[in-house]
Protein backbone atom coordinates (compact mmCIF):
# COMPACT_ATOMS: atom_id res chain seq x y z
CA UNK A 1 0.00 0.00 0.00
CA UNK A 2 2.77 2.54 0.88
CA UNK A 3 4.30 2.03 -2.81
CA UNK A 4 1.00 2.83 -4.23
CA UNK A 5 0.09 5.84 -1.81
CA UNK A 6 3.44 7.41 -2.58
CA UNK A 7 3.36 6.90 -6.49
CA UNK A 8 0.02 8.06 -6.73
CA UNK A 9 0.36 10.92 -5.14
CA UNK A 10 3.51 11.91 -6.79
CA UNK A 11 2.22 11.46 -10.33
CA UNK A 12 -1.33 13.39 -8.83
CA UNK A 13 1.50 16.51 -7.90
CA UNK A 14 3.35 16.24 -11.50
CA UNK A 15 0.35 16.36 -13.65
CA UNK A 16 -1.21 19.35 -12.04
CA UNK A 17 -3.97 17.85 -9.51
CA UNK A 18 -4.78 20.43 -6.61
CA UNK A 19 -3.31 19.41 -3.97
CA UNK A 20 -6.59 18.35 -1.72
CA UNK A 21 -7.97 16.24 -4.26
CA UNK A 22 -4.46 14.39 -5.05
CA UNK A 23 -3.92 13.34 -1.18
CA UNK A 24 -7.62 12.08 -1.26
CA UNK A 25 -7.48 10.22 -4.46
CA UNK A 26 -4.35 9.14 -3.70
CA UNK A 27 -5.87 7.44 -0.24
CA UNK A 28 -8.60 5.99 -2.19
CA UNK A 29 -6.20 4.27 -4.21
CA UNK A 30 -4.43 2.72 -1.78
CA UNK A 31 -7.24 1.64 -0.23
CA UNK A 32 -8.18 -0.05 -3.43
CA UNK A 33 -4.94 -1.81 -3.63
CA UNK A 34 -4.84 -3.02 -0.13
CA UNK A 35 -8.09 -4.34 -0.49
CA UNK A 36 -9.02 -5.00 3.62
CA UNK A 37 -10.47 -1.63 4.47
CA UNK A 38 -14.18 -0.22 3.49
CA UNK A 39 -14.59 2.53 1.16
CA UNK A 40 -16.59 3.90 4.57
CA UNK A 41 -13.01 4.48 6.22
CA UNK A 42 -13.26 7.49 3.82
CA UNK A 43 -16.03 9.90 4.74
CA UNK A 44 -15.51 8.29 8.19
CA UNK A 45 -11.76 9.79 8.70
CA UNK A 46 -11.83 12.85 6.65
CA UNK A 47 -14.97 13.65 8.92
CA UNK A 48 -13.15 13.02 11.99
CA UNK A 49 -9.86 14.58 10.64
CA UNK A 50 -11.96 18.05 11.09
CA UNK A 51 -14.07 17.59 14.51
CA UNK A 52 -10.85 19.05 15.83
CA UNK A 53 -11.68 22.05 18.68
CA UNK A 54 -8.78 23.70 17.86
CA UNK A 55 -9.30 23.76 14.08
CA UNK A 56 -11.81 26.34 14.83
CA UNK A 57 -9.04 28.99 15.13
CA UNK A 58 -8.45 28.72 11.13
CA UNK A 59 -11.25 30.05 9.82
CA UNK A 60 -11.29 33.01 12.80
CA UNK A 61 -7.93 33.68 12.39
CA UNK A 62 -8.32 34.05 8.43
CA UNK A 63 -11.30 36.15 9.10
CA UNK A 64 -9.47 38.73 11.39
CA UNK A 65 -6.47 39.00 9.34
CA UNK A 66 -9.24 39.73 5.98
CA UNK A 67 -10.81 42.33 8.07
CA UNK A 68 -7.73 44.25 9.58
CA UNK A 69 -6.49 44.42 5.92
CA UNK A 70 -9.52 45.96 4.85
CA UNK A 71 -9.99 48.27 8.12
CA UNK A 72 -7.01 50.11 7.64
CA UNK A 73 -4.34 48.37 10.09
CA UNK A 74 -1.81 47.52 7.40
CA UNK A 75 -1.35 51.61 6.28
CA UNK A 76 -0.98 52.32 9.85
CA UNK A 77 1.49 49.99 10.75
CA UNK A 78 3.38 51.05 7.45
CA UNK A 79 3.38 54.64 8.42
CA UNK A 80 4.75 53.57 12.02
CA UNK A 81 7.23 51.33 10.04
CA UNK A 82 8.83 54.07 8.03
CA UNK A 83 8.97 56.12 11.35
CA UNK A 84 11.01 53.91 12.92
CA UNK A 85 13.43 52.90 10.07
CA UNK A 86 13.14 55.13 7.30
CA UNK A 87 15.10 57.85 7.57
CA UNK A 88 18.57 55.88 6.62
CA UNK A 89 19.66 54.42 3.43
CA UNK A 90 17.49 51.47 2.82
CA UNK A 91 14.92 52.39 4.91
CA UNK A 92 11.80 52.10 2.91
CA UNK A 93 12.93 48.51 2.08
CA UNK A 94 13.63 48.05 6.14
CA UNK A 95 10.31 49.38 7.00
CA UNK A 96 8.88 46.96 4.35
CA UNK A 97 10.46 43.30 7.04
CA UNK A 98 9.30 45.91 9.70
CA UNK A 99 5.92 45.99 8.85
CA UNK A 100 5.18 42.72 7.90
CA UNK A 101 6.32 41.18 11.21
CA UNK A 102 4.21 43.79 12.85
CA UNK A 103 0.99 42.81 10.35
CA UNK A 104 2.08 39.06 11.05
CA UNK A 105 0.95 39.49 14.95
CA UNK A 106 -2.19 40.10 14.25
CA UNK A 107 -2.94 38.02 10.78
CA UNK A 108 -1.27 34.76 11.14
CA UNK A 109 -0.95 34.47 7.15
CA UNK A 110 2.01 35.00 4.80
CA UNK A 111 0.16 35.85 1.63
CA UNK A 112 -2.38 38.04 3.58
CA UNK A 113 0.69 39.94 4.40
CA UNK A 114 2.27 39.80 1.02
CA UNK A 115 -1.27 41.44 -0.55
CA UNK A 116 -1.84 44.08 2.49
CA UNK A 117 1.72 45.01 2.81
CA UNK A 118 3.16 44.58 -1.23
CA UNK A 119 -0.04 47.03 -2.29
CA UNK A 120 0.99 49.84 -0.33
CA UNK A 121 5.19 49.27 -0.13
CA UNK A 122 5.92 47.72 -3.17
CA UNK A 123 5.03 50.60 -5.68
CA UNK A 124 6.79 53.28 -2.82
CA UNK A 125 9.81 51.62 -3.48
CA UNK A 126 9.62 51.66 -7.14
CA UNK A 127 8.68 55.07 -6.75
CA UNK A 128 11.72 55.99 -4.65
CA UNK A 129 14.04 54.32 -7.30
CA UNK A 130 14.32 50.63 -5.83
CA UNK A 131 14.28 47.92 -9.00
CA UNK A 132 10.71 46.38 -9.23
CA UNK A 133 12.46 43.08 -8.87
CA UNK A 134 14.29 43.64 -5.63
CA UNK A 135 11.32 45.36 -3.97
CA UNK A 136 9.07 42.40 -4.51
CA UNK A 137 11.92 40.34 -3.08
CA UNK A 138 12.07 42.24 0.02
CA UNK A 139 7.94 41.62 0.10
CA UNK A 140 7.84 38.19 -0.56
CA UNK A 141 10.84 37.12 1.92
CA UNK A 142 9.28 39.44 4.33
CA UNK A 143 5.68 38.13 4.34
CA UNK A 144 6.86 34.75 5.71
CA UNK A 145 7.13 36.30 9.06
CA UNK A 146 3.46 35.89 8.95
CA UNK A 147 3.90 32.13 9.46
CA UNK A 148 6.08 32.63 12.43
CA UNK A 149 5.19 35.18 13.77
CA UNK A 150 2.08 34.03 16.33
CA UNK A 151 -0.73 33.60 15.34
CA UNK A 152 -0.04 31.41 12.96
CA UNK A 153 -1.81 29.07 11.13
CA UNK A 154 1.04 26.32 10.14
CA UNK A 155 1.67 26.16 13.89
CA UNK A 156 -1.76 26.03 14.84
CA UNK A 157 -1.50 22.48 12.11
CA UNK A 158 1.31 21.27 13.24
CA UNK A 159 -0.03 21.71 17.43
CA UNK A 160 -3.51 19.75 16.07
CA UNK A 161 -1.63 17.17 14.23
CA UNK A 162 1.06 16.29 17.08
CA UNK A 163 -0.61 17.14 19.72
CA UNK A 164 1.69 19.57 20.43
CA UNK A 165 0.66 22.92 22.74
CA UNK A 166 -0.20 25.59 20.39
CA UNK A 167 0.52 27.95 23.03
CA UNK A 168 3.94 26.68 23.25
CA UNK A 169 4.98 26.87 20.03
CA UNK A 170 3.11 30.09 19.37
CA UNK A 171 5.56 31.18 22.03
CA UNK A 172 8.32 29.34 20.61
CA UNK A 173 7.77 31.37 17.19
CA UNK A 174 8.80 34.47 18.70
CA UNK A 175 12.59 34.31 18.90
CA UNK A 176 12.84 32.54 14.95
CA UNK A 177 10.34 35.50 13.32
CA UNK A 178 12.78 38.00 15.10
CA UNK A 179 15.91 36.17 13.76
CA UNK A 180 14.74 36.09 10.30
CA UNK A 181 13.19 39.55 10.40
CA UNK A 182 16.53 40.81 11.58
CA UNK A 183 18.83 39.11 8.93
CA UNK A 184 16.48 40.66 6.50
CA UNK A 185 16.55 43.72 7.39
CA UNK A 186 20.38 43.51 7.55
CA UNK A 187 20.48 42.37 4.52
CA UNK A 188 17.93 45.11 2.62
CA UNK A 189 20.33 47.65 4.36
CA UNK A 190 23.35 45.76 2.83
CA UNK A 191 22.14 45.35 -0.63
CA UNK A 192 21.29 49.39 -0.52
CA UNK A 193 24.96 50.69 0.35
CA UNK A 194 26.13 48.08 -2.25
CA UNK A 195 23.68 49.14 -4.74
CA UNK A 196 23.73 53.00 -4.12
CA UNK A 197 20.13 53.07 -3.86
CA UNK A 198 17.57 54.00 -1.60
CA UNK A 199 19.38 57.18 -0.70
CA UNK A 200 16.41 59.43 -0.06
CA UNK A 201 13.88 56.97 1.78
CA UNK A 202 14.27 59.40 4.65
CA UNK A 203 12.82 62.40 2.60
CA UNK A 204 8.94 61.68 3.51
CA UNK A 205 9.83 59.81 6.85
CA UNK A 206 6.53 60.47 9.05
CA UNK A 207 7.05 61.37 12.75
CA UNK A 208 7.31 58.82 15.34
CA UNK A 209 5.19 59.93 17.92
CA UNK A 210 1.72 60.71 15.68
CA UNK A 211 2.55 57.27 13.79
CA UNK A 212 2.97 55.80 17.11
CA UNK A 213 -0.50 57.06 18.58
CA UNK A 214 -2.39 56.31 14.71
CA UNK A 215 -0.75 52.74 15.12
CA UNK A 216 -1.72 52.30 18.56
CA UNK A 217 -4.99 50.85 18.44
CA UNK A 218 -3.69 48.10 15.71
CA UNK A 219 -0.49 46.87 17.98
CA UNK A 220 -3.38 46.47 21.03
CA UNK A 221 -4.26 43.96 18.95
CA UNK A 222 -1.71 41.38 19.62
CA UNK A 223 -1.18 42.23 23.05
CA UNK A 224 -4.80 41.42 23.36
CA UNK A 225 -4.39 38.10 21.78
CA UNK A 226 -1.08 37.12 23.18
CA UNK A 227 -1.71 38.14 26.58
CA UNK A 228 -4.93 36.47 26.98
CA UNK A 229 -3.49 33.33 25.72
CA UNK A 230 -0.48 33.08 28.62
CA UNK A 231 -2.04 34.77 31.05
CA UNK A 232 -4.62 32.42 31.05
CA UNK A 233 -7.92 34.13 29.84
CA UNK A 234 -8.70 32.21 26.78
CA UNK A 235 -7.31 29.41 24.95
CA UNK A 236 -5.64 30.16 21.49
CA UNK A 237 -8.86 28.86 19.97
CA UNK A 238 -10.95 31.28 21.85
CA UNK A 239 -8.14 33.97 21.16
CA UNK A 240 -8.74 33.62 17.48
CA UNK A 241 -12.12 34.64 17.99
CA UNK A 242 -11.33 37.80 20.40
CA UNK A 243 -9.07 38.40 17.14
CA UNK A 244 -12.12 38.76 15.20
CA UNK A 245 -13.54 40.95 17.68
CA UNK A 246 -10.68 43.16 18.10
CA UNK A 247 -10.49 43.57 14.06
CA UNK A 248 -13.97 44.55 13.90
CA UNK A 249 -13.76 47.11 16.66
CA UNK A 250 -10.23 48.55 15.45
CA UNK A 251 -11.78 48.46 11.55
CA UNK A 252 -15.62 50.10 12.28
CA UNK A 253 -14.55 52.41 15.63
CA UNK A 254 -11.37 53.66 15.64
CA UNK A 255 -9.98 54.02 12.12
CA UNK A 256 -13.52 53.84 10.59
CA UNK A 257 -12.42 52.53 7.28
CA UNK A 258 -14.55 49.31 7.43
CA UNK A 259 -17.63 49.13 6.32
CA UNK A 260 -20.92 46.88 6.76
CA UNK A 261 -20.92 46.79 2.99
CA UNK A 262 -17.04 45.32 2.83
CA UNK A 263 -18.48 42.63 4.92
CA UNK A 264 -19.87 40.31 2.35
CA UNK A 265 -16.45 40.15 0.72
CA UNK A 266 -14.94 39.69 3.08
CA UNK A 267 -16.33 36.87 4.86
CA UNK A 268 -16.66 35.27 1.00
CA UNK A 269 -13.15 35.53 0.57
CA UNK A 270 -12.84 33.97 4.56
CA UNK A 271 -15.34 31.25 3.28
CA UNK A 272 -12.67 30.52 -0.07
CA UNK A 273 -9.70 30.22 1.95
CA UNK A 274 -11.03 28.39 4.57
CA UNK A 275 -12.66 25.79 2.10
CA UNK A 276 -9.03 24.57 0.80
CA UNK A 277 -7.70 24.67 3.81
CA UNK A 278 -10.28 22.28 5.57
CA UNK A 279 -10.19 20.33 2.24
CA UNK A 280 -6.68 19.45 2.42
CA UNK A 281 -6.80 18.60 6.06
CA UNK A 282 -9.37 16.38 5.96
CA UNK A 283 -8.15 14.61 2.94
CA UNK A 284 -4.42 14.50 5.09
CA UNK A 285 -6.45 13.02 8.01
CA UNK A 286 -7.54 9.78 5.78
CA UNK A 287 -3.55 9.98 4.44
CA UNK A 288 -2.27 9.99 7.78
CA UNK A 289 -4.18 7.61 8.71
CA UNK A 290 -3.26 5.28 6.01
CA UNK A 291 0.55 5.76 6.45
CA UNK A 292 0.33 4.96 10.34
CA UNK A 293 -1.69 1.67 9.60
CA UNK A 294 1.14 0.69 6.94
CA UNK A 295 3.77 0.58 9.91
CA UNK A 296 5.41 3.45 7.98
CA UNK A 297 6.67 5.64 10.13
CA UNK A 298 7.90 2.46 12.20
CA UNK A 299 9.91 1.79 9.39
CA UNK A 300 11.14 5.07 8.27
CA UNK A 301 12.30 5.80 12.08
CA UNK A 302 14.73 2.52 11.89
CA UNK A 303 16.13 4.03 8.58
CA UNK A 304 17.04 6.71 10.36
CA UNK A 305 18.27 4.95 13.26
CA UNK A 306 20.53 3.14 10.85
CA UNK A 307 21.98 6.09 8.54
CA UNK A 308 21.75 9.03 11.49
CA UNK A 309 24.01 8.51 14.36
CA UNK A 310 23.63 11.78 15.60
CA UNK A 311 21.18 14.40 16.27
CA UNK A 312 23.03 16.88 13.90
CA UNK A 313 22.96 14.60 11.09
CA UNK A 314 18.95 14.00 11.60
CA UNK A 315 18.26 17.10 11.81
CA UNK A 316 20.51 18.00 8.64
CA UNK A 317 19.11 15.59 6.89
CA UNK A 318 15.49 16.59 7.75
CA UNK A 319 16.23 20.15 6.63
CA UNK A 320 17.18 18.55 3.23
CA UNK A 321 14.21 16.84 3.26
CA UNK A 322 11.73 19.81 4.03
CA UNK A 323 13.53 22.01 1.69
CA UNK A 324 12.88 19.60 -0.86
CA UNK A 325 9.20 19.07 -0.13
CA UNK A 326 8.47 23.11 0.38
CA UNK A 327 9.35 23.74 -3.47
CA UNK A 328 7.00 21.10 -4.78
CA UNK A 329 3.78 20.78 -2.16
CA UNK A 330 1.62 23.44 0.18
CA UNK A 331 3.03 24.19 3.51
CA UNK A 332 -0.41 22.47 5.00
CA UNK A 333 -0.67 19.51 2.94
CA UNK A 334 3.28 18.92 3.93
CA UNK A 335 2.82 19.67 7.22
CA UNK A 336 -0.06 17.09 8.02
CA UNK A 337 1.50 14.71 5.90
CA UNK A 338 5.43 14.90 7.68
CA UNK A 339 4.39 16.03 11.11
CA UNK A 340 2.97 13.11 12.71
CA UNK A 341 5.80 10.73 10.89
CA UNK A 342 8.97 13.00 11.55
CA UNK A 343 7.82 14.24 15.07
CA UNK A 344 8.13 10.82 16.93
CA UNK A 345 11.54 10.23 15.05
CA UNK A 346 12.82 14.01 16.15
CA UNK A 347 12.01 13.19 19.82
CA UNK A 348 13.38 9.75 19.63
CA UNK A 349 16.88 12.22 19.00
CA UNK A 350 16.23 13.83 21.94
CA UNK A 351 14.97 17.07 19.43
CA UNK A 352 11.76 19.03 21.73
CA UNK A 353 8.69 18.59 19.77
CA UNK A 354 8.15 22.67 19.94
CA UNK A 355 11.58 23.35 19.04
CA UNK A 356 10.96 20.37 15.59
CA UNK A 357 7.56 22.08 15.08
CA UNK A 358 9.40 26.01 14.38
CA UNK A 359 12.18 24.04 12.43
CA UNK A 360 9.70 22.37 10.19
CA UNK A 361 7.61 25.53 9.69
CA UNK A 362 11.09 27.73 9.07
CA UNK A 363 11.67 25.11 6.32
CA UNK A 364 8.15 25.09 4.61
CA UNK A 365 8.11 29.24 4.90
CA UNK A 366 11.23 28.93 2.99
CA UNK A 367 9.26 27.18 0.23
CA UNK A 368 6.99 29.96 0.32
CA UNK A 369 9.75 31.65 -1.94
CA UNK A 370 11.04 29.04 -4.01
CA UNK A 371 9.48 28.10 -7.33
CA UNK A 372 7.87 26.30 -8.51
CA UNK A 373 5.27 26.42 -5.55
CA UNK A 374 6.08 29.75 -3.83
CA UNK A 375 2.92 31.32 -3.19
CA UNK A 376 4.55 34.39 -1.87
CA UNK A 377 6.87 34.71 -4.28
CA UNK A 378 3.84 34.93 -6.87
CA UNK A 379 1.64 36.92 -4.67
CA UNK A 380 4.55 39.71 -4.79
CA UNK A 381 4.74 38.68 -8.27
CA UNK A 382 1.27 39.80 -8.85
CA UNK A 383 1.05 42.78 -7.12
CA UNK A 384 4.78 43.95 -8.95
CA UNK A 385 3.54 43.03 -12.23
CA UNK A 386 6.56 41.19 -12.94
CA UNK A 387 6.82 37.32 -14.55
CA UNK A 388 9.14 35.27 -11.77
CA UNK A 389 11.64 34.95 -13.99
CA UNK A 390 12.54 38.28 -13.05
CA UNK A 391 13.21 38.36 -9.67
CA UNK A 392 14.76 35.51 -9.28
CA UNK A 393 18.61 36.73 -9.65
CA UNK A 394 17.50 39.28 -6.81
CA UNK A 395 15.15 36.66 -4.61
CA UNK A 396 18.49 34.36 -3.95
CA UNK A 397 20.28 36.56 -1.40
CA UNK A 398 16.93 36.42 0.56
CA UNK A 399 16.54 32.72 0.33
CA UNK A 400 20.69 32.13 1.48
CA UNK A 401 20.06 34.80 4.10
CA UNK A 402 16.62 32.90 5.34
CA UNK A 403 18.84 29.86 4.85
CA UNK A 404 21.34 30.94 7.42
CA UNK A 405 18.98 31.45 9.83
CA UNK A 406 17.31 28.58 9.36
CA UNK A 407 20.47 26.83 10.33
CA UNK A 408 20.46 28.55 13.52
CA UNK A 409 17.35 27.85 14.51
CA UNK A 410 17.81 23.85 13.69
CA UNK A 411 21.26 24.12 15.95
CA UNK A 412 20.08 26.51 18.60
CA UNK A 413 17.02 25.11 20.46
CA UNK A 414 17.33 28.15 22.83
CA UNK A 415 16.07 30.67 20.61
CA UNK A 416 13.17 28.61 20.21
CA UNK A 417 12.59 27.61 23.69
CA UNK A 418 13.61 30.64 25.60
CA UNK A 419 10.36 32.25 25.77
CA UNK A 420 8.24 29.31 26.53
CA UNK A 421 11.08 28.45 29.18
CA UNK A 422 10.92 32.40 30.68
CA UNK A 423 6.64 33.02 30.50
CA UNK A 424 5.71 29.30 31.30
CA UNK A 425 8.64 27.91 33.51
CA UNK A 426 8.86 24.56 31.22
CA UNK A 427 12.13 23.24 29.90
CA UNK A 428 15.60 23.32 31.34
Amino acid sequence: MNTALALSLLIFFIIGVPIAVAIGLASIIGIEVQGRLPMLIVAQRMFTGLDSYPLMAIPLFILAGNLMSAGGISHRLVELAKSIVGGIQGGLAASCVLTCMLFASVSGSSVATTFAIGAILIPAMVRQGYPAPLAASVQASSAELGVLIPPSIPLILYGVSTETSIGQLFLAGIGPGFLVAGALMALVLILCRIKGIGKMDGIDRPRLLPSFIAALPAMLVPVVILGGIYSGIFTPTEASAMAVVCAVVVGMLFYKELKFRDLPGILKQTMLATSAIMLIISAAALFSFLIARSGLPNEVAAWFKDMFESRIAFLLAVNILLLMVGMFIETSAAILVLAPILTPIAIAYGVDPVHFGLIIVVNLALGMITPPLGVNLFAACTVARLPVERIIPQLLWFVLTVFAALMVVTYVPAISLWPMQMIMGIGP
